[in-house]
């Protein structure tokens, strides 16, 4: 299972339908992207999740990905425009409804997400 049971210590902000954060499905459930952590609402306190590694999400090497959603010159990182998003062990930046994993001087395509 990809998700653990870690809380995010005072989170105020409620996460729901509408809340302004992009909402990610995976593994039968919704989580919300909050700077570059992947909320889910449990009860009465919010956990932390990460995207598991696997078929949908691999976390592969991909040099010859061609994306055309940005710049081939653009950097992912912090600040870089896109939201980053927890995968397994790394941060990949989510563009276009997929995932990049900067690597090496290209990006990674580590799969798509359902967004809404």
């Amino acid at each position: 299972m990809s998700h653990h049971h870690h809380t995010h210590a005072e989170h105020q902000h409620r996460h729901g339908e509408g809340c302004g954060h992009t909402a990610i499905s995976h593994e039968g459930h919704t989580d919300y992207l909050h700077d570059g952590h992947l909320h889910h609402v449990h009860g009465d306190h919010t956990d932390e999740h990460v995207l598991g590694v696997g078929e949908a999400n691999r976390a592969d090497c991909t040099p010859s990905h061609a994306c055309g959603a940005h710049e081939k010159a653009h950097t992912h990182g912090p600040g870089c425009g896109h939201e980053g998003v927890p995968h397994g062990d790394h941060t990949d930046y989510l563009v276009a409804g997929h995932l990049h994993h900067p690597h090496a001087g290209h990006c990674d395509d580590h799969g798509g997400v359902q967004t809404r």
